[in-house]
């Protein structure tokens, strides 16, 4: 039997504002930066299964040098910390840090409740999608490219999250987003192609779904995803997904041969279009009926993603988030009726 190695671990999501305690956590982002005067400093993200905090790691602190040679996103550390909370969110000062040791199973450490993931059934969700792609696009090319890519890179697309942090960035966010997006792509699609149903050439209701499975396709080439952390690999950072993914189609495709030329030409463009506009990394902002439905349906789906976390993570007692998330703006969670 393992030996116990210290007094009682308190849950970080347990902790109240001034409260202190011994708690497991996972180190899920490190970002240098540097003071006005030049100074470099870290924001550290920590997380247990109920919460995250972040902790400022300056210059003169006895952190910096293991925070800047050791200490790794996705590593386990048995911390006492303090807590509090300020506009930027849930914060923690360290007042001791070591990584995890074998001896802390015995005080309850399982580094597989860590390790967040979709809420939703990774095997449900996958089904659904296929049976999207192979009943509900009608067009024999595009459902045939769809179906290749899927089932050639099925077990990767089932794992990796959709993003390094701001939305859907956990174990199976990748699958849960798009099949999210290429629902509210058929039900956007459905809608304006019978409002508008004189429209002429009509809605491409097939290549509106298609974009919405394929959107974002390069994203398994831009992250590394890990249990506990996702990186961007090389081509990532020096490409980005959107031309990794319209390179992917677009080769698949040509495999194929069974996309006319302008048809790959608009499902191309969905692909590099699909981020709106250039500050967000579109090289072109959506030119097609076809590209402004994907494009707004992944908008809204990232996005809400990000609000719903904000709601989440405020405490009951808060009328509002902090503006500490990606949204960068305090989101509303309700009166706060007590009247403190």
């Amino acid at each position: 039997m393992a030996k116990r190695t210290g007094g009682a671990i308190t849950p970080l999501g347990s902790l109240g504002p001034g409260d202190s305690g011994d708690c497991f956590v996972l180190l899920s982002s490190k970002d240098r930066g540097n003071t006005r005067d030049g100074k470099p400093f870290f924001r550290v993200g920590f997380r247990d299964p109920e919460r995250s905090v972040t902790v400022m790691v300056w210059r003169d602190t006895p952190w910096f040098e293991q925070c800047e040679e050791s200490w790794q996103p996705g590593s386990f550390f048995k911390i006492r910390c303090s807590y509090y909370e300020n506009q930027y969110g849930p914060q923690i000062e360290l007042e001791r840090i070591r990584p995890v040791e074998k001896g802390d199973e015995a005080d309850g450490f399982d580094p597989a409740e860590y390790f967040e993931r979709t809420r939703f059934d990774v095997e449900e969700m996958w089904q659904e999608l296929v049976a999207i792609a192979k009943e509900k696009i009608g067009d024999k090319g595009l459902r045939k490219l769809v179906l290749t890519l899927l089932k050639k890179h099925e077990a990767k697309l089932k794992t990796m999250s959709a993003a390094s942090r701001n939305h859907h960035a956990y174990t199976g966010g990748y699958l849960e987003h798009v099949l999210s997006v290429t629902k509210t792509c058929r039900f956007l699609a459905g809608k304006y192609a019978e409002y508008y149903s004189e429209l002429e050439p009509p809605l491409n209701v097939d290549l509106v779904i298609a974009g919405g499975i394929l959107h974002d396709i390069g994203k398994m080439l831009e992250l590394d995803h890990q249990p506990g952390h996702t990186e961007y690999t090389a081509r990532g950072v020096l490409i980005g997904h959107i031309l990794l993914g319209r390179d992917l189609v677009r080769e698949t495709a040509l495999e194929l041969g069974e996309l006319s030329e302008e048809l790959l030409l608009r499902l191309e463009h969905l692909i590099v279009s699909h981020q709106g506009i250039p500050e967000y990394g579109s090289p072109v902002v959506p030119h097609t009926p076809e590209a402004l439905i994907v494009h707004f349906a992944d908008d809204l789906d990232a996005k809400y993603n990000m609000l719903a976390n904000a709601i989440g993570q405020t405490p009951e007692s808060e009328e509002f988030s902090s503006r500490d998330n990606p949204l960068r703006r305090r989101i509303f969670r309700g009166l706060n009726e007590s009247g403190d």
